[in-house]
């Protein structure tokens, strides 16, 4: 019987241990393509963040490039890009971990398309569609401020709580 109590207890200890990385990372990127065979959530909806940061098109990332930053996976369209990223990451990431950036103004974790992007003094924003991309449009000033200043205190919360209401 004791034997089975201290199994009972450290499976339970390692469940638990196991799961605190997650805790620590709730909802700080958004990650809507699924996952990869490894279990990293994949960014962008799978596209080449280089591409699109450097103001190209939106491009179709391919899992054959891909590279983990922070447990998330990128996908690129080439070697050429996935390696750019991997030299400088943060010169490629979009802002709010990929969250639209009119939703973060407004107090929300949305969801964004990487067709509504636009790049701000050499950072990468983009919008959940074109109604958000267009009301961002009327004052990008304004919006990317109300951002910034909201972003920190929702950065490390759960979408479900930050959209509740």
């Amino acid at each position: 019987m004791k034997t089975i109590s201290t199994l009972i207890a450290t499976v339970t200890l390692i469940g638990t241990v196991s799961l605190a990385p997650a805790a620590f990372a709730v909802d700080e990127y958004n990650l809507s393509k699924g996952t990869t065979l490894s279990g990293e959530g994949v960014a962008l909806r799978g596209n080449d963040t280089v591409a699109l940061a450097l103001g190209l098109d939106v491009t179709a990332g391919d899992a054959t490039f891909t590279h983990v930053h922070d447990g998330v996976a990128y996908y690129f369209a080439s070697a050429e890009t996935k390696n750019t990223f991997a030299s400088n990451p943060g010169a490629y990431l979009p802002e709010y971990g990929g969250y639209c950036a009119f939703g973060v103004a407004i107090g929300k974790k949305l969801d964004a398309n990487p067709h509504f992007a636009d790049i701000v003094d050499g950072k990468l924003y983009v919008f959940l569609n074109a109604v958000a991309f267009a009301k961002y449009q009327e004052d990008k000033a304004g919006t990317l401020a109300n951002a910034k200043r909201k972003w920190p205190a929702m950065h490390h919360v759960a979408v479900s709580k930050v959209n509740r209401g």
